[in-house]
């Protein structure tokens, strides 16, 4: 979606339910027709996240050091070295006692890299738990009918989805209707929060809240 200049811009979480079904067109009862789905589908891409190639262990040491600071300090240990060299020669010491300045700066660099790659790394592994735990199939209301068992990667934007007790969350959505009087939601996975979190059907109007409340 193009919003013009002068349009607020459309964010599911800070409109009412009506007016996001409205965007969406798209009715709680029907669901998208399979045309609708196919040609959302081809807009839109599979409802998955994007597998990546892992980076080869030598190219995340060398992106450590591509940083403006890291190579100040790179400089800063060759001319460090430099003039190290060319006090010993005059001084007539050759120890490594004159060269302790730029060694220890490029220890620092060497151990600012070896935490730098161990932290993607871990990033990279905590990406990887959340594809696993990414719901393999939902219930769909499409042309009327109620689909269980749909592949959760088939979902398109505009998509009507029923949940139960116990199901996991196959993607962003916007809760359009509840069947009973509240809703919670367990988003550790995300959020680091052991309590369920109460959800509701009314408009987020704050758009400084967090991202899970949206």
């Amino acid at each position: 979606m193009d919003p013009s200049a002068d349009e607020k811009p459309f964010h599911a979480w800070s409109w009412p339910v009506e007016q996001c079904l409205k965007e969406y067109s798209v009715k709680i009862d029907k669901g998208l027709s399979t045309y609708e789905v196919e040609k959302r589908l081809e807009k839109y891409g599979w409802n998955e996240l994007q597998k990546e190639r892992r980076k080869p262990l030598w190219l995340c040491v060398l992106e450590q050091f591509d940083d403006t600071l890291v190579k100040i300090l790179l400089i800063a240990a060759f001319i460090s070295f430099i003039l190290a060299y060319l006090h010993g020669s005059e001084a007539g010491d050759s120890g490594l006692e004159v060269y302790v300045e730029p060694i220890v700066i490029i220890l620092i660099l060497v151990l600012n890299a070896i935490v730098g790659v161990w932290q993607e790394n871990n990033a990279e592994r905590a990406l990887d738990a959340l594809k696993e735990m990414q719901c393999d199939s939902c219930k769909v209301r499409r042309d009327g009918h109620l689909v269980p068992g749909l592949p959760a990667k088939e979902l398109v934007p505009g998509d009507i989805v029923e949940l139960r007790v116990g199901d996991k969350v196959p993607a962003d959505m916007r809760v359009a209707a509840l069947k009973t009087s509240t809703v919670r939601v367990e988003q550790s996975s995300l959020t680091g929060e052991a309590m369920p979190v109460l959800k509701g059907t009314d408009p987020i109007f704050l758009d400084d809240c967090e991202l899970q409340a949206k």
